[in-house]
């Protein structure tokens, strides 16, 4: 592990809970049945927390298609939910302002 850098170890975790939020909102093609919007949620308020920490740290190459792919979950979990939050009160955007299509 010492010899990771950090922006790798980083960008790991976030793929990981990118991944554990697409199969709790059902998008995974082998998975659909697993829809869970309260998991899905903890995952994005996550990944939302760790990328606003470390985008600083991890540069624009490696941000951008982060953020990217939080704003997908984000507009995927708006779309799922049957009472949608108000605006700014989604999953992860507390840290990313409010998310629109």
């Amino acid at each position: 592990m010492a010899e990771v850098p950090a922006v790798e170890v980083v960008s790991t975790a976030a793929v990981h809970l990118l991944s554990a939020s697409a199969v709790h909102l059902g998008l995974a093609d082998d998975l659909p049945e697993h829809r869970d919007l309260d998991e899905a949620r903890t995952l994005i308020d996550a990944l939302a927390g760790l990328l606003t920490a470390a985008a600083p740290h991890l540069g624009h190459h490696h941000a951008a298609p982060l953020r990217d792919g939080l704003k997908s979950l984000q507009l995927a979990f708006r779309e799922a939910s049957l009472i949608p939050d108000a605006a700014g009160e989604g999953p992860g955007e507390k840290f990313t302002g409010p998310v629109y299509g």
